[in-house]
């Protein structure tokens, strides 16, 4: 049986530890709180957090009371070394998540730049069309001196019609 499009599809149920509580439904917040602690990662105040993390781990563990050191220098700091890498071992797959949000951010940036482009271009031939037939019509259009000599030729033609009837009735009055 074909599913119904008039209906929102229905999450399956999740039972025990994967149940997914009522509380958020933007499958996006996830993304969008690794991409801030990606963002975090690459910030000078960072940098700077764990640079006085590392030197007062090293300090403590170097100088502090021998009963409460915890990180030896005789083996290496090795929970320092451990932690680092485990820091370093979750930001690379952050830094790539929010990689991949900001490439498909510009890919969507992308698309709607061409079609803002074509819109634009669309809009641009058809003022171009437009302006073409406006020329055109001005072209056809009769101007100012061109009314006045068709005036004048029409005028003259109407003098010498009067005055070939005027020299009609004087000849016809000089025969009577």
């Amino acid at each position: 049986m074909s599913e119904r499009l008039d209906r929102p599809k229905a999450e399956p149920k999740r039972w025990g530890l994967f149940r997914r509580s009522g509380r958020s439904k933007d499958p996006d917040r996830m993304g969008a709180f690794t991409e801030g602690i990606a963002r975090f990662l690459g910030t000078t105040r960072f940098l700077i957090y764990l640079t006085v993390f590392c030197i007062v781990w090293l300090a403590w563990n170097s100088w502090g009371p021998e009963g409460l050191r915890f990180d030896s220098a005789a083996n290496g700091f090795t929970a320092l070394t451990l932690m680092l890498s485990l820091q370093a071992s979750y930001a690379a797959p952050l830094i790539l998540l929010a990689q991949n949000r900001q490439d498909d951010r510009d890919r969507v940036a992308a698309e709607q730049d061409r079609q803002r482009a074509e819109r634009s271009l669309a809009d641009t031939e058809y003022l171009a069309r437009e302006v073409a037939a406006l020329r055109q019509a001005v072209n056809e259009t009769a101007t100012r001196d061109f009314v006045r000599s068709e005036l004048r030729g029409l005028l003259e033609e109407l003098q010498q019609a009067d005055a070939r009837d005027n020299s009609r009735r004087d000849d016809a009055a000089q025969r009577d």
